[in-house]
């Protein structure tokens, strides 16, 4: 008995041993969030506010300058949780009717993916995958969250003129763990609006120090709600720049940043601790005015050197702020235009972590742990499809767009062409001047992974819009 238990004891020792040699990984995932809001990006300052600590994390890291997402909220959530194309898994679109959507139960999310070979997975903030039964974030691998299941602009309903009369349920900030129906924890409102990112920076803490005093590895995915609208900074931050409600938000954001990163500093984790900095997709540039309302809004809206907004296929609706840390593994200060999707950081995860990427389906994403930790200097991606809600829009490749079709901004007009637009991203970051003639030999070399992309789908179809549980693939 006595050489039975030192056996299993040695055994659980070495399980553990081996657990914690997994590195954390921290994600932080803003709303609506431009390209050139943080100064590591050519904001910060000229934004209305300094970014040191968001500064100071992009020295210590790999700063990625072509790191795209898809050009909604709800897409980009699916694309980065399941490393698929959102198309494919029914979510290609923000649901604006109040019936079922998010992801079914078959589709594998990066937290399930993380859970099975031994994570703790914690989110807290803004979902948007989902919201009805098993349709949560516990439903689909986290353990614990604490937030919002649709959008923050939700918020603001309960002000306006109308809304109590017509029947659309009110949204609650929610709570839940795994295994347990989720709790109503208080309405969604205007009064809770500039401070739920406080709590969920709170809660977020807590997991951390929770988590690395038991010795397990874990994910925490951070969807914070801010920088969407209405973006209303903390009372601790209104009015501190004297600049506007935007540039008081941009010093919240990089505060609340810095103390997550020192959090993991003085847990004496950082060495195995993968951070990141990125958001679901380009700024909002919103100019809206609303008399009904009793707050003040702010606009926020800096593409950086890239043209539009979210809704529509250009660059500043795709490429966002992104930056990695990983103390020892990823060279701190480096930097990479190389194409990168928010899909590849799936299967990457998996290659880091001893993962499984699932085999019975399509999977978007391209493994890159070597880009990443500079061990190659190509990221294994020329390009992707670019969606517009079931819509292609646009396809992306080394340093040229074709557009079929374009949106000039979220709540712009649409242009449809007969033959594709041709830029140059590298000569015309605005997208603005068609260089198809003499360059006919893009569209050849760029369709190519479109083709390959409509083959997929017609081999394997994509899931519709609003598809209910149970569900299984016919092929």
């Amino acid at each position: 008995m006595k050489n039975i238990a030192t056996f299993l004891l040695s055994f659980f020792l070495i399980a553990s041993s081996l657990a914690q040699e997994k590195p954390n990984i921290v994600l932080v995932f803003l709303d609506n969030f431009g390209y050139g809001e943080p100064g590591f990006n050519g904001g910060g300052i000229t934004r209305g506010a300094p970014t040191p600590k968001l500064d100071k994390l992009a020295s210590e890291s790999l700063r990625l300058t072509n790191f795209n997402v898809e050009v909604q909220c709800t897409p980009s959530r699916s694309a980065i949780m399941t490393g698929r194309y959102a198309i494919r898994s029914g979510n290609a679109a923000v649901p604006l009717g109040e019936g079922v959507y998010g992801l079914v139960q078959w589709e594998v999310t990066m937290a399930e993916m993380l859970s099975d070979v031994g994570y703790a997975t914690g989110m807290f903030g803004k979902w948007h995958l989902g919201r009805t039964e098993g349709r949560f974030p516990t439903d689909q691998g986290f353990d614990e969250w604490y937030g919002i299941p649709n959008s923050t602009d939700e918020s603001v309903y309960s002000e306006l003129d109308g809304f109590a009369e017509s029947g659309v349920a009110e949204t609650f900030v929610m709570e839940s763990k795994k295994g347990e129906t989720p709790k109503k924890v208080r309405p969604y409102r205007v009064d809770y609006r500039p401070l739920i990112d406080r709590d969920l920076t709170d809660k977020a803490l807590d997991f951390m120090e929770r988590k690395a005093k038991d010795k397990q590895p874990f994910f925490l995915y951070l969807p914070y709600t801010a920088t969407h609208f209405p973006t209303m900074p903390h009372p601790d931050y209104e009015g501190k720049t004297g600049n506007g409600a935007w540039a008081d938000l941009l010093t919240q954001i990089d505060d609340y940043t810095g103390e997550l990163l020192a959090k993991v500093d003085n847990l004496g984790i950082a060495e195995n601790t993968i951070f990141i900095f990125t958001a679901d997709n380009g700024p909002e540039a919103l100019d809206f005015q609303n008399t009904s309302l009793t707050v003040e809004t702010a606009i926020n809206g800096s593409a950086g050197p890239w043209r539009s907004t979210l809704f529509s296929s250009f660059e500043g609706a795709l490429r966002v702020p992104f930056v990695i840390r990983w103390p020892n593994k990823i060279q701190a200060g480096s930097e990479s235009d190389e194409i990168v999707h928010a899909m590849d950081l799936f299967p990457t995860f998996a290659a880091i972590t001893g993962g499984k990427v699932p085999q019975d389906r399509e999977i978007d994403g391209i493994e890159m742990s070597d880009f990443f930790l500079g061990k190659k200097q190509e990221s294994g991606r020329e390009g992707f499809v670019v969606y517009m809600g079931r819509e292609i829009f646009a396809v992306k490749w080394r340093n040229w767009k074709l557009h079929f079709k374009e949106q000039s901004a979220w709540n712009g007009k649409l242009d449809t062409y007969t033959m594709p637009r041709v830029y140059n991203l590298y000569s015309d970051p605005q997208e603005k001047n068609n260089v198809l003639f003499p360059n006919t030999w893009v569209p050849k070399a760029a369709l190519e992974q479109l083709t390959e992309h409509m083959v997929s789908l017609k081999k394997r179809p994509a899931i519709m819009m609003g598809q209910k549980d149970p569900y299984k693939p016919a092929n």
